[in-house]
């Protein structure tokens, strides 16, 4: 598959993660941050897992667990509590840095010098998501705070880990997919019960809500996502997810009644752009992965981008609210 389609279908997460404040303030019961995220992860990881009948083999079922601790265990909890804590869209402004915490890790752990270009469009990414949510209205808390900041840490490592990790031979990106899944939500449960008790009264509305949460939203979204990460650079990806708010800020006008002033629609057009910026300058190289997975001809060895080891297979991987 051509570079640009894998983006384009990669885009489609964050986007489907932007519907995700919309769903949770409009269908779901309030204040349920655990639970909701248990829903989310639990079901569609054993849906995924019951598909493709593959588990873990060796060091994988550690690795698994790690990355499902920090792209959904972690991850989910601390970014419901972001967005409960915060005032105004500032969850989403501080997990727009995202981007930047890539960039870093993506220097220590894989080599890989950032450039200007990239520091350069993850700032713009961040000031243009801030111009589209922020609100003057309310004081910071400071544990919504540095549970943003966690949250965007989280899945930023687990993101470049990934890359680092590869993934096993013959082993697909929705295989992959469930395992986190399924340990995320194993993580999650335990809280989710002894935090909030038992699960709430569901309605119809409810029900369809977490239905949609569990399968489009995020069997779907993060296969896309983590299929992605396998075949873009841990940069290219995390480009994308300003994305995520961008598309709540839309579906808040076009669905809610919410106004954009001119002030949000600049920063619409920047973040926008940014994200763009993020996907230019990478120079293939003819060196193909080793933990390439036959099954997947369409992977060609142009996928390979400038700043990657050699010897380093590609694996997958899987803010604010949006998410």
């Amino acid at each position: 598959m051509k570079r640009s389609a894998t983006v384009l279908l990669t885009a489609l997460a964050p986007v489907s993660w932007g519907t995700t404040y919309a769903v949770t303030t409009e269908l779901l019961p309030a204040d349920r941050p655990l639970f909701t995220a248990l829903a989310r992860a639990l079901p569609a990881g054993l849906l995924l897992l019951a598909v493709t009948r593959v588990l873990p083999r060796g060091a994988w079922w550690g690795k698994a667990a790690v990355l499902g601790a920090l792209n959904i265990g972690a991850f989910f909890p601390l970014l419901f509590l972001s967005a409960y804590r915060l005032p105004g869209g500032m969850a989403a402004v501080v997990g727009s840095v995202g981007p930047l915490f890539v960039v870093g890790l993506s220097a220590v752990l894989l080599g890989q010098r950032p450039t200007g270009r990239a520091l350069l469009a993850g700032a713009v990414a961040a000031f243009g998501v801030s111009l589209v949510v922020l609100r003057a209205a309310g004081a910071l808390d400071p544990v919504g705070v540095l549970a943003a900041l966690a949250s965007t840490a989280s899945m930023s490592t687990g993101t470049v880990l990934t890359k680092r990790w590869g993934r096993p031979e013959g082993v697909g990106p929705l295989a992959l997919t469930g395992w986190q899944l399924t340990a995320g939500g194993l993580i999650v449960a335990p809280p989710a019960l002894l935090v909030e008790g038992a699960p709430p009264a569901l309605d119809a509305r409810a029900i369809g809500g977490y239905l949609y949460l569990a399968l489009a939203n995020t069997a779907v979204a993060y296969w896309l996502w983590f299929r992605g990460i396998g075949r873009l650079t841990a940069t290219q990806v995390t480009f994308l997810g300003p994305l995520s708010p961008l598309t709540a800020a839309i579906v808040g006008w076009a669905a809610l009644g919410q106004a954009l002033t001119p002030l949000q629609l600049a920063g619409m057009a920047l973040a926008f752009g940014a994200t763009v910026a993020g996907q230019l300058g990478v120079r293939r190289t003819a060196v193909a992965p080793k933990s390439l997975d036959p099954a997947e001809g369409d992977r060609a060895a142009g996928d390979r981008v400038e700043g990657h080891r050699p010897e380093e297979p590609v694996g997958v991987t899987g803010s604010a609210l949006r998410r």
